[in-house]
Formats: C-alpha cells, sequence, structure tokens
C-alpha cells in the first residue's frame, strides 16, 4: 500500500485525488495539507502546514500553487518522500530549484497529467516533422477561476513543436497593427470562460489544407487519476527528475 500526502487537499483537484485514492486498492491518502485544517475525519486529517503531519507518507502529490514549492520540496527532501508536482505557472526559477532538488529526491512534474495529452505531444512532434511549411497556431481554454496564462499545457505543446523546428518563437496573443504573420511564429492563445474543464488545440495551417490536433478534458478526474499513477511509478524512486513520459513508458 503506497500512503500518499495531498497538498492542497480542499481544492477541486485536491479532492480529485482523494477520490481517485479511495477507488485504487494500492494507494491510501493518509493526510493533507491546506491553509483550511480539517482534522474532523481521522481517516484522512487536513492539517494547516508540514509540521503537523505525523502519518507515515510515501509520496506527495501537489495540487497547490508555485508560491508553495519551497515549503514542499523542504519537505520533500527533509522526510525522502517523492513529490509529484502537479501545478502549472513556475518561474524559470522554480524550474531550476526544482531539478536541483531532484538530485536530493525523487521528483515528478508534468503541465499536464492526462495520458491523452501526453499522446497529443507525440501526435504534434509526429505533425512538425512532416508538416514543416505549415503554420502552427494553438489554442487553449480554461475555467474562469484559472489563474495562469498560457497554460502549462499550450506551453508544452509549443516545445514539442520547436523541438522538431528549432527556428520557432513563440508569440502570446495578437493585438493592434502587428503586421504579417512571420513563418516561424507559434501563436498561443488563452480563452477564460465558465468551468471549461481543459480544451487544447493545435492547429497547423497550410495554403491549401489545415490539420488540427485536439484533445477535451471534460473532468477533472483525468488528471487526477494521472496524479495517482504518477505517485505509484515515483514510490520507489529515490532521485531524479520524472514526467509522463516515464510512466507510460515504464522505465
Amino acid at each position: 500500500m503506497i500512503n500518499v500526502l495531498i497538498h492542497g487537499a480542499n481544492g477541486r483537484m485536491g479532492k480529485k485525488v482523494f477520490e481517485a485514492c479511495q477507488n485504487d486498492d494500492n494507494v491510501k491518502a493518509v493526510c493533507g495539507i491546506d491553509l483550511v485544517e480539517n482534522l474532523s475525519n481521522p481517516d484522512f486529517p487536513v492539517y494547516s502546514n508540514f509540521s503537523c503531519v505525523k502519518e507515515k507518507v510515501d509520496v506527495l502529490v501537489d495540487f497547490s500553487s508555485p508560491a508553495c514549492l519551497d515549503n514542499v520540496l523542504e519537505y520533500s527532501i527533509k522526510n525522502s518522500c517523492p513529490a509529484v508536482l502537479c501545478s502549472t505557472g513556475y518561474t524559470a526559477e522554480q524550474v531550476e530549484k526544482i531539478k536541483e532538488a531532484s538530485n536530493k529526491v525523487a521528483l515528478f512534474r508534468s503541465g499536464n497529467m492526462s495520458l491523452g495529452i501526453n499522446l497529443l505531444i507525440d501526435l504534434v512532434k509526429k505533425a512538425s516533422q512532416v508538416l514543416e511549411n505549415f503554420d502552427v497556431e494553438i489554442i487553449e481554454k480554461h475555467h474562469n477561476q484559472k489563474v495562469d496564462s498560457p497554460s502549462g499545457t499550450a506551453l508544452m505543446l509549443a516545445e514539442a513543436v520547436k523541438e522538431i523546428q528549432e527556428q520557432k518563437y513563440f508569440t502570446y496573443g495578437r493585438e493592434g497593427l502587428v503586421g504579417k504573420r512571420d513563418k516561424n511564429e507559434i501563436g498561443i492563445h488563452a480563452v477564460r470562460g465558465g468551468n471549461i474543464v481543459g480544451e487544447h488545440d493545435v492547429i497547423f495551417a497550410g495554403n491549401f489544407e489545415t490539420i488540427t490536433i485536439s484533445h477535451q478534458a471534460t473532468d477533472r478526474s483525468v488528471f487526477a487519476q494521472g496524479a495517482v499513477s504518477a505517485a505509484k511509478y515515483l514510490a520507489n524512486k529515490k532521485v531524479g527528475l520524472f514526467n509522463m513520459n516515464d510512466v507510460i513508458s515504464g522505465n
């Protein structure tokens, strides 16, 4: 049995991770961390900070915010506890902190926890090889409570294109007289509204045809299930930085 600590336990994703743990016979959510403490459930106490944790924890799953990264890494390193980092919007400095910390403890980081999105990334790379003279535009849509833009997934998709077509660069939205589109642009556009869980379209536009590769998440459970799969993969790892490709391959 793998004992999981859920950081951001009272949030929408934290609750979904708890449900995913309940539906997996090999995983148990033993405690959580959130700003609002809740000790009413003895089988799953939610503490206000890491110093209150008494339970044996095998893996930490973090669905909080980038502002909490230092506390997460400190707990993980101090307790040799692998961590699944599911937050998005990290700064370049924070990404470096994660890389450095992975020399001391096993960490998993992905801009999207969906297996389908990671398949989409592979398809985008393949399309980028074949459609090298096509214009590339990425449109991402999320709910009106999402605080970072563009989404981590949109950036992953853009990086997938740039990995194949190294001359490309990112353009974030367009306004005013911006001039003709440069052939090396990757346009990235964000839509925020309602309760959209997550939609991503990668458009390859040529002179006589357009190919669109799309993914739509209809329920946040898909991200929670991915996080639990990552936790199970990470449980016996000591050090290193891993991502969803490692989970898919099982290496």
